[in-house]
């Protein structure tokens, strides 16, 4: 991990799109003075899952892998992750261990805000705060499809089968 140069999030050109830096210039002017800007190369863990949660990160350039482990010790994938991401919300937030591993896929820019730190700017701050209710409650829609795609696939299918079946 190497200190990177402190880019500001005012001048991103990618600011409207990512949840910390489409902030009014009040919350912004903080969330600058709690961040910490970090590269790392490819291959980097930045958090184990079931570890305790230091903190957020967020993907301001390139990509990281995030997996979970089974109980006989295989990864599985559930994505890749890329530039405007939040990495670590909901533990972080909740105090629980992470949920999957990040580890990074190339080099990368990321910022870090300390646990402590993300909590305070949280209670401060409102708009932020109601920017993150807003991406945890997509990610549960998210996984609420996952989970639907996969359990009533096989229950479509036979369906699907017996209605061809019947017609015939």
């Amino acid at each position: 991990m190497e200190s990177a140069p402190q880019p500001n999030c005012t001048n991103c050109a990618l600011r409207p799109d990512r949840l910390f830096c489409n902030l009014p210039s009040e919350s912004l002017q903080v969330f600058e003075s709690i961040k910490s800007v970090s590269t790392y190369p490819r291959g980097v863990t930045l958090f184990n899952e079931e570890r305790p949660a230091r903190g957020v990160y967020v993907l301001c350039e390139g990509k990281a892998k995030l997996s979970i482990s089974s109980d006989n010790g295989k990864r599985l994938l559930i994505r890749i992750a890329g530039p405007g991401e939040v990495l670590g919300l909901s533990s972080t937030l909740t105090g629980s261990p992470y949920e999957f591993t990040a580890e990074t896929t190339e080099p990368c820019q990321l910022v870090f805000i300390k646990r402590k730190d993300i909590l305070k700017f949280l209670r401060e701050h409102r708009q932020a705060c109601m920017q993150v209710v807003q991406l945890l409650s997509g990610d549960l829609h998210v996984a609420y499809e996952r989970v639907r795609s996969l359990g009533l696939s096989r229950t479509r299918k036979p369906r699907a089968a017996q209605a061809r079946a019947a017609r015939a």
